[in-house]
């Protein structure tokens, strides 16, 4: 049986695809595998029987990954899981930035104690006009799982959309709508649109991509969402460029002690993946995910190690090794285990950067003596038996 260790509150829609096969426990030193949402996991210990940690949600910045990589540890997180709850609030970000909801919210509750308020309402209703999104342009940076939910939103209420990633997978290429305006650089979207939202991991390449050198090269009146790291935009310069009006509105879901005192910026609380339905979908992916690396040695979306997804075993017995990606191990494996006579049916190897992961299908069960055997070779961080 697997035990299980949740670091924090987990939807119940998601605990219940576990089987009879698993039990949850509180001691993380005898968990086989760890959910997580935003529970810190940098400074905790893990256990020698820890084999899997499942993030419900996308991002892992709280989970020491080099660290679990090098204990064979891996790492799965849920892109998609969320991906509708955040465009939905992309979406309505971009009505509030265009309509001064928040500001007539504002100062309707500032003066509810008003005499003769419906008359003062349409005296001062003028004060909080704004302007309408379609037929306006909006440039999609990041065309993943949410940023093409978002393009093919706003083009459905009208918007000339266009759209920038180079790297866009061809499950989400497929997805995108084909009104999208697909450009090749981030600088033409940036001089062509009217509102511009980033949705791309936060990595060296992209941190403080909105800055002052790139808003020189925007519309004026233009507006910024970023729904997708808070670090992909410079706090200086964007409060320089709101100061002057360069930038009409910044609307963020990431708010600090910097951006929430600023003028003319949106703040909200984290809210993008906020709701019910995102929880549960993103809890069910990840209880998935661990179940099928547990019981059949399949890796799929994982952040640390390469996907591997294997089919159901049928052989006698299956072999799992976590090592790292250097010249020679394929060999070193094939050599251990033809000393034990060992017949493999099926072989797969994949890697990732510094680390691959390598499943061997065999015709008898694994003993202790081979797998200390395997775990011994120079490089192998994890070895896994799978048998009835």
């Amino acid at each position: 049986m697997y035990k299980v260790k949740t670091l924090n509150k987990i939807s119940d829609i998601g605990l219940k695809e576990f089987t009879d096969n698993y039990s949850f426990t509180e001691e993380l030193n005898e968990a086989d595998a760890v959910l997580v949402r935003s529970a810190d996991m940098k400074s905790l210990e893990f256990g020698g029987n820890l084999l899997a940690v499942a993030r419900a949600g996308a991002g892992v910045n709280n989970i020491p990954l080099d660290k679990c990589a090098e204990q064979g540890i891996v790492v799965f997180n849920t892109p998609g899981a969320n991906a509708n709850a955040v465009k939905e609030l992309v979406i309505a970000g971009l009505l509030l930035a265009a309509r001064d909801v928040v500001g007539g919210i504002n100062w309707v509750q500032a003066n509810k104690g008003a005499e003769g308020l419906s008359k003062l309402v349409e005296k001062e209703k003028s004060n909080f006009a704004g302007n309408e999104i379609e037929g306006k342009k909006l440039g999609v940076i990041g065309l993943g799982a949410i940023g093409v939910l978002v393009a093919n939103a706003a083009k459905r209420l009208g918007m000339e959309v266009y759209g920038c990633d180079p790297y866009i997978s061809v499950e989400h290429a497929w997805s995108l709508s084909r009104d999208v305006i697909h450009v090749k650089t981030v600088e033409e979207i940036f001089r062509t649109c009217d509102y511009i939202t980033v949705h791309v991991p936060l990595m060296d390449a992209t941190k403080h991509m909105i800055n002052a050198d790139n808003l020189k090269l925007m519309k004026d009146g233009v507006v910024i969402l970023n729904f997708s790291r808070d670090a992909l935009v410079n706090d200086e310069d964007i409060e320089k460029a709101l100061a002057d009006g360069k930038v009409k509105k910044y609307v963020t879901d990431f708010p600090n002690e910097k951006s929430a005192n600023m003028d003319g910026v949106i703040a909200i609380p984290h809210l993008g993946a906020s709701t019910e339905e995102s929880e549960d979908n993103c809890a069910v992916m990840a209880v998935k995910e661990i179940m099928n690396y547990l019981e059949n040695g399949s890796i799929k979306n994982s952040v640390n190690y390469p996907n591997c997804e294997v089919a159901k075993l049928i052989s006698k017995a299956r072999i799992t090794l976590l090592h790292k990606n250097i010249p020679s191990m394929i060999t070193k494996f094939t050599t251990v285990l033809s000393s034990y006579n060992v017949n493999i049916e099926e072989m797969v190897n994949k890697s990732r950067g510094d680390y691959a992961y390598s499943v061997f299908d065999i015709d008898t069960e694994v003993t202790e003596e081979m797998k200390k055997a395997l775990e011994e070779i120079e490089g192998v961080l994890k070895v896994r038996a799978i048998q009835d």
